[in-house]
């Protein structure tokens, strides 16, 4: 018999204890589940807490799907029924995965998944994505997983904390400023996915500081934030404390014309051997940064087998992508690269009014901020590299 109770996507809306007790009949008789899918229909209070009382017995539960649970319900509904069933979950070791997304909490909502956090330190997957949290719930969210990592630490325990998913929640900079102590603090992360949250260069920045003391992760993915200039540059410095990094998507970050020569020199210095997928989209990346990423493909990209950087700055035809191409072809992956449609011209006035804005920006940064490398150096760098590039990508 399976393992899992699942009523997803059935659109159900269970208001009462009378409205979910036929899903509880059979979850009261099937103790031994590892698996509940209650995503896509909506809970209201009473039938949360109902649910509650069943959940607590479950103890060989692995999996709580619970996305979008609470569309439509009242502001002041939603935390009485969420904190019924995170806390209803506090006490099983058995979890590993708890899935909150899309629902409408709100940063008011962050509150009731606290004592679920703090509490239960074996849970290895926390999916909040699209909860609307903002910066103040953010900071709730990531300061119960900081606390969480502390507790472990005195209980002398390596933190089980492996995933974190957190798109689409206006997070911005202050939450990620909390999200980088968080992240310190586990150090055992291997998947962390925070895209299209608002989040500029000194929260990109710091999330890079964060995320470099965890030498096994494997999948990071910031698309649709702001990472130009000293985000990138972070980024740059920190990709060589991800050894098995596979997955890395800094599409959309406007990651600035010469901060990304500091991405790609990183790279092409061996710092990603494992790396199978890489986004590049829309990164304001042009020929010199192109160039390097050819050499870095050649060198050190045996694994790569998704390549994005359609909207940079460059010909399709230009050199710096026969080059690349030249590069997938030496591993036999010529069919890594996706569409180039969308390629943009290198406007070189352009490119240098947007990187004194830029460094006016980085500039304003506080004075304890981590020294950014300086244009010169990579500069410097660049012409290095150039020089023991050829026209087709070899060294």
């Amino acid at each position: 018999m399976s393992r899992t109770f699942s009523i997803r996507g059935q659109g159900l809306k269970l208001d009462t204890r009378a409205d979910i007790e036929p899903h509880l009949k059979t979850l009261r008789e099937r103790k031994d589940v590892e698996e509940v899918h209650f995503s896509g229909n909506t809970l209201g209070v009473e039938a949360s807490e109902a649910l509650a009382e069943v959940l607590k017995d479950l103890k060989s539960l692995k999996v709580a799907n619970f996305a979008d649970v609470f569309t439509g319900r009242l502001i002041t509904e939603i935390p009485l029924a969420l904190a019924a069933i995170c806390n209803s979950l506090k006490d099983h070791t058995s979890l590993v995965e708890l899935d909150l997304s899309d629902n409408a909490f709100g940063g008011r909502s962050a509150d009731p998944i606290v004592p679920f956090l703090t509490q239960n330190r074996t849970f290895q997957v926390l999916k909040l994505n699209n909860n609307g949290l903002g910066p103040a719930g953010g900071a709730i969210i990531a300061e119960a997983l900081l606390e969480s990592a502390r507790l472990s630490k005195v209980e002398g325990k390596e933190s089980n904390l492996r995933t974190i998913v957190c798109g689409r929640n206006r997070l911005q900079d202050d939450s990620a400023s909390s999200f980088a102590k968080a992240f310190a603090a586990h150090g055992n992360l291997v998947d962390v996915r925070m895209p299209q949250n608002g989040i500029r260069m000194d929260g990109i920045a710091a999330l890079a500081r964060g995320l470099a003391m965890n030498p096994l992760l494997e999948h990071l993915d910031l698309q649709d934030n702001c990472a130009k200039g000293s985000g990138t540059r972070a980024l740059a410095k920190a990709l060589s404390s991800w050894p098995e990094l596979r997955i890395l998507n800094l599409s959309e970050c406007l990651l600035g014309g010469r901060a990304a020569i500091a991405l790609t020199l990183a790279l092409s210095k061996g710092s990603s051997p494992k790396l199978e997928t890489l986004k590049l989209q829309l990164g304001e990346l042009d020929h010199r940064s192109l160039s390097i990423l050819a050499k870095a493909i050649h060198d050190h990209g045996s694994e790569l087998t998704t390549l994005e950087i359609n909207a940079n700055r460059a010909d399709p035809e230009d050199q710096c992508i026969l080059d690349i191409k030249a590069a997938l072809a030496v591993h036999g992956h010529e069919d890594a690269l996706d569409e180039l449609d969308e390629m943009e011209e290198f406007d070189e006035e352009e490119e240098s009014e947007e990187e004194e804005k830029g460094a006016e920006e980085e500039e304003e940064a506080e004075a304890d901020k981590e020294p950014i490398i300086k244009d010169k150096k990579e500069d410097e760098e660049l012409a290095k590299e150039m020089a023991k590039t050829t026209l087709n990508g070899t060294s």
